[in-house]
């Protein structure tokens, strides 16, 4: 069997019960989480989500992607853990048919196992992130969490809507707007040219999201709300006009500090041929 570089992450731990987010530079996420404020710092807040997450070392992350044109709706789910020091990730999507499709995210880059007309079971699909239309927003079935706080960047403004309950947890809640284009220019590392290439993907760059923190300040569940140009026709008369596209992305993060373990495939299980 072909060896695999295998990335770890070997000392994960979540922030300790005495150190407060302060110790990371970002106190006014923690702060504006227990105590509002204003339009600005719920601004402040959403934007600082992608340093307070790299901050926080790893996690479980649960996807879902529900896009719905015309009369069509699929949802794809996806289960995982991501290690946000490495900008690393592993998840297992399950599909509305086929078999389940196990994807692992590294910086700009996509590996995808199980997916695409032609390719042998064993093998894996390479993918750049940057070359692929929407930036690998939701093309790979999921918006892994490191590039959806990354597109938080971006927020155009934000109203603070208080504590609620989410899945049995108390949370703060933030909702607002987002830009595409915005938040290309202020992310960090290989997101910056998956977001730049995005911006040109989709029917609108503003993008509409729903964000929830903890009282520690952690992001713990995001929703984007994004918009594109689909393949078919509208219907209607037989027009020529495309079916806008609408997907729903959610991401859930949980178990903060859960030991992370990605594996890279090996060049020779890396799949060289056309892919459908």
């Amino acid at each position: 069997m072909a060896a695999r570089r295998t990335l770890r992450n070997g000392k994960v731990a979540l922030f300790a019960a005495g150190v407060t987010l302060a110790a990371s530079g970002c106190s006014g996420t923690g702060a504006a989480a227990e105590g509002g404020g204003g339009a600005a710092d719920a601004r402040e807040v959403v934007r600082q989500a992608p340093d307070v997450l790299a901050a926080s070392g790893t996690s479980h992350a649960f996807t879902a992607l529900r896009m719905a044109s015309g009369g069509t709706r699929i949802t794809i789910e996806g289960e995982g853990a991501f290690d946000y020091g490495e900008r690393t990730g592993e998840l297992r999507l399950t599909l509305p048919e086929g078999g389940p499709v196990t994807e692992v995210f590294v910086p700009g880059l996509l590996y995808m196992k199980n997916r695409g007309a032609g390719v042998p079971e064993d093998k894996w699909v390479r993918i750049e992130t940057d070359a692929v239309r929407d930036g690998n927003l939701v093309t790979g079935g999921a918006t892994d969490p490191i590039t959806a706080a990354e597109l938080l960047r971006g927020v155009a403004y934000a109203t603070d809507l208080g504590w609620s309950e989410e899945d049995g947890e108390r949370l703060r809640h933030y909702r607002g707007v987002t830009d595409i284009a915005a938040a290309a220019e202020l992310a960090t590392g290989g997101v910056r040219e998956q977001l730049a290439t995005a911006v040109g993907g989709f029917t609108r760059t503003q993008v509409p999201f729903d964000v929830y923190f903890d009282a520690r300040g952690l992001l713990r569940k995001i929703r984007h709300q994004f918009s594109f140009a689909g393949g078919g026709s509208s219907g209607g008369g037989g027009g020529e006009a495309e079916a806008a596209v609408e997907v729903a992305s959610t991401v859930i993060l949980r178990d903060f500090g859960a030991p992370v373990e990605v594996a890279l495939p090996a060049s020779d299980d890396v799949f060289e041929g056309a892919v459908a």
